[in-house]
């Protein structure tokens, strides 16, 4: 049994800190952020008053939070995780931030004495709620054998990448193909409709073909029956464009395809659709062809 820190219990948090208590350790969150419920709170959680008292009492610190700024907040500042480290202390981040203030972050915590691995997770709710997420780990091996047991409490790919802030990396990596596989798949099922073909026939025929993929599956289905209730939403995924473009910008890369989606969701929000599936990015492109790909 250890005990662990958990901050961030959100849709995506709740149910991976569920797992770490259903593998016998005691959680230790912060009622400064966002305070367990009723329910969980009957379980194995320890409520403290801030991220510092949180780090005090852990051996391990686990985040999930929605963007860089509220993770160097809840790192860095008076009361923050920096504050309660000693020797020994380990901190994982498993949200999706910035690669390059990643490097930093880790630094600092070292110079404070502690570890720290940033491992953000792909899957979505179901994969956090089914304990299936990919997690792409970036940081020291030997931290990362320690922490790989909690890690196969929620998910099932677990790769360690490199160093610190190639985990960040290979999320926004991840978030580059899904996004540019969501406009291919709008686009294709959106010119076979106009042409007169039955877009739901035309993606069962591509799914035995080399076009087949997951986005065609999933995807391509919301896209056909109009479902698009979010399971990612298209503001979450802006996020991870613009970090994408951002970090380009340093490196001196030019994303084309990558802005190009971008530009396509921002579409979206621009027609009120900042809290649609991603898979609604088809939804822009309908608009600058006239032409729906399917009716509900």
């Amino acid at each position: 049994m250890t005990d662990i820190g958990f901050i961030g219990l959100g849709i995506m948090g709740r149910p991976m800190a569920e797992h770490l208590i259903a593998g016998g350790h005691t959680l230790h969150v912060s009622s400064h952020h966002k305070a367990p419920d009723a329910e969980l709170r009957a379980k194995a959680v320890m409520i403290h008053p801030t991220p510092k008292a949180v780090a005090a009492a852990s051996e391990i610190v686990l985040l999930m939070l929605p963007d860089t700024p509220q993770v160097e907040d809840v790192l860095f500042s008076g009361e923050g995780i920096e504050a309660g480290l000693s020797a020994g202390k380990i901190v994982v981040d498993m949200s999706s931030i910035s690669p390059m203030a990643t490097k930093e972050f880790a630094k600092r915590v070292e110079k404070a004495g502690g570890s720290y691995l940033d491992a953000p997770v792909s899957g979505g709710e179901v994969g956090a709620k089914a304990a299936s997420l990919t997690i792409m780990v970036g940081g020291p091996q030997a931290t990362f054998d320690k922490v790989k047991p909690l890690f196969e409490l929620m998910g099932k790919n677990i790769t360690l990448v490199g160093g610190n802030g190639d985990g960040q990396t290979t999320k926004v990596a991840n978030q580059i193909i899904v996004a540019l596989t969501i406009e291919a798949v709008g686009e294709a099922l959106l010119f076979a409709s106009k042409a007169g073909a039955d877009p739901a026939k035309v993606r069962q025929a591509l799914m035995g073909g080399f076009a087949s993929s997951r986005i065609l599956e999933v995807h391509g289905e919301r896209m056909v029956k109009r479902t698009f209730n979010p399971g990612f939403r298209i503001g979450l995924h802006q996020k991870d464009l613009n970090l994408a473009l951002q970090s380009a910008c340093a490196l001196g890369v030019s994303l084309p395809n990558t802005a190009t989606a971008q530009e396509l969701f921002s579409a979206c929000v621009a027609h009120g659709g900042k809290d649609w599936d991603h898979s609604a990015m088809v939804r822009a492109l309908e608009i600058m062809a006239n032409h729906q790909v399917a009716t509900s």
